[in-house]
């Protein structure tokens, strides 16, 4: 497969699961806005976000003031903002197009369908938990056209790597969002609002039934904190991710042989190899946030290395 073409599919999947993340995101600060929690008020919540997804100056420039009206702008419908619904909605298709012959009619038609409707879309018009429905029903409905009607080829491992290390990355970041800024104050460690806060970081992954099938009712931070992070069942859990992009990493060097380096398949194998030695409680003592500082990081690593073995000089 051409570089162009691989690097495309790869995209596609990354855009289209970046799209879920961000309108997640903005569930989550709408959410936690709600309560009460710091001296400094709603903004901080916002603030977190912002953060979280790297994007703090770029919206100081453009918007300043930070209220949930311009967030939503800037999360969901600016294109401007590279990371915004709107923009990785609008990128997926684009690469769709470019690779038009590479998929079946439904995956087309699955894009085409969420692009159309994102564009008929206005601010204001839905309330958060609305806007994250919508993106998250239409990323579904990409993502199964892809798994029920795509050839296992090539591909379709490009495709499922960029979802797997997409997907790694944004819960990730939406944990990140929760212990490093909008827990600031020790007091609350174990509260009524902390229990709160990590039930409103479960319910925007769509996990919060199945913690419960897999932990009881008992919402602690350690608990959601290893469902996400180390659980193998949970399926947008950090583990979880890592080894469903090594799996299709494998698939590749197996078709690609000694033709491609191998280099992000062995990162993404020795991070597999971390992981599985981990436990909460260590995770907990290097510091949650610098965990998932350095995992991001990790992943973004892994995502260049298959830049260059892929990508680059084929064609």
């Amino acid at each position: 497969m051409l570089s162009r073409t691989a690097s495309n599919l790869f995209w596609l999947g990354r855009h289209m699961e970046r799209a879920e993340t961000a309108s997640r995101l903005f569930e989550v600060g709408a959410r936690i806005t709600l309560l009460p929690n710091t001296a400094q008020g709603y903004q901080n919540e916002w603030e977190s976000l912002l953060r979280a997804t790297g994007a703090s100056d770029q919206y100081a420039r453009d918007y300043g003031d930070l209220t949930e009206e311009n967030m939503e702008k800037f999360m969901i419908f600016d294109r401007e903002n590279p990371s915004s619904v709107s923009s990785c909605i609008h990128n997926a298709r684009e690469s769709a197009r470019i690779v038009r012959t590479a998929l079946t009619s439904r995956v087309w038609d699955a894009l085409n369908v969420s692009w159309q409707e994102m564009r008929a879309m206005q601010p204001g018009q839905e309330d958060a938990a609305d806007l994250a429905d919508f993106v998250a029903r239409h990323a579904a409905t990409v993502h199964g056209a892809i798994d029920g009607t795509q050839l296992r080829n090539d591909g379709f491992h490009f495709m499922k790597l960029g979802y797997a290390l997409e997907r790694a990355d944004s819960t990730a970041r939406v944990l990140d969002v929760k212990y490093f800024v909008l827990l600031p104050r020790v007091e609350f460690i174990g509260s009524g609002l902390d229990s709160y806060q990590w039930q409103v970081i479960l319910r925007a992954l769509s996990a919060h039934r199945s913690f419960h099938w897999a932990y009881g009712d008992d919402v602690s931070a350690s608990r959601v904190a290893h469902f996400l992070i180390l659980n193998g069942e949970a399926p947008r859990s950090l583990i979880t991710s890592v080894h469903e992009a090594l799996w299709h990493l494998e698939a590749l060097l197996r078709r690609y042989g000694g033709d491609v380096p191998h280099t992000a398949r062995d990162r993404a194998q020795a991070l597999a190899d971390r992981m599985n030695a981990m436990d909460i409680d260590e995770i907990f003592e290097e510091g949650l946030h610098e965990f998932l500082t350095d995992f991001i990081r990790e992943i973004g690593q892994i995502a260049g290395f298959v830049q260059d073995d892929y990508f680059h000089g084929r064609g």
